[in-house]
């Protein structure tokens, strides 16, 4: 692959129905599944492998509309022979469902994710976790798991999420997983934290998750969700112009 600069792929692993009482809306919300694949000069490392299966509760609770990971990739114009690492944001079923079909690729998870996963009652879907051929890299806070590719602890969903952070040649592509669940939700922490930052606004009321001044030092040029098409950008620079 030389030594080119690392790009990003968007992965559509398909959508489910979150229910009403999960939205705060009171009404349900059909919800995305994407993940990223990361093209590298060493390799594909793919963050997030789509939605899991074998539990009839759960499928009734999100009524998930799945799309293979082999299909998902080929659409993408990827195969799953070219994936040599992954990374889950963090281990929930929608997240890690594609995990054992990419057994003996090593998987780069934060410590405290991985222990929740497997000790936390109704948290995933065992099977997802423990396979044969599960090889996992367990890291501790920030981690530069490839040159210019950084794991960042994002804790909020879950205490152990986990950010990616890619420097690339339009600058650095924050995928966030589900740090927020929406580009609108991290805007509003941005926001937050620009405001306390310039000092215009001095209101306790008005917090925002610690862990965004480690991603605005990144300058980032655009970030991306799991669960939102939506991509967030800064109000200024050049991802803004028209």
């Amino acid at each position: 692959m030389g030594s080119r600069i690392p790009s990003v792929r968007r992965i559509d692993f398909g959508y489910f129905v979150r229910p009403a009482d999960e939205t705060g809306t009171g009404k349900p919300r059909i919800e995305c599944v994407l993940g990223y694949a990361i093209e590298h000069s060493a390799g594909l490392l793919l963050f997030d492998t789509g939605l899991g299966e074998g539990d009839p509760e759960v499928d009734a609770h999100y009524r998930p509309v799945r799309r293979p990971l082999p299909v998902a990739l080929r659409d993408a114009g990827l195969a799953m022979n070219d994936v040599q690492w992954v990374v889950n944001c963090h281990l929930h079923f929608d997240h890690c469902g594609g995990n054992p079909a990419l057994a003996s690729r090593p998987i780069f998870v934060q410590s405290r994710e991985l222990r929740a996963a497997r000790t936390a009652t109704d948290y995933t879907l065992s099977h997802l976790i423990d396979f044969d051929g599960a090889e996992y890299r367990q890291i501790d806070g920030e981690t530069e798991i490839l040159p210019d590719v950084l794991a960042i602890p994002t804790p909020g969903h879950t205490d152990g999420h986990q950010a990616i952070a890619v420097r690339g040649k339009d600058g650095t592509v924050v995928l966030a997983g589900q740090a927020h669940n929406t580009a609108f939700d991290y805007a509003a922490d941005q926001l937050a934290w620009r405001a306390r930052h310039e000092g215009r606004v001095d209101d306790p009321a008005l917090d925002y998750r610690p862990w965004i001044e480690r991603l605005q030092q990144l300058d980032p040029s655009r970030i991306l969700f799991a669960h939102d098409q939506a991509v967030w950008e800064p109000a200024t620079g050049r991802f803004a112009k028209t």
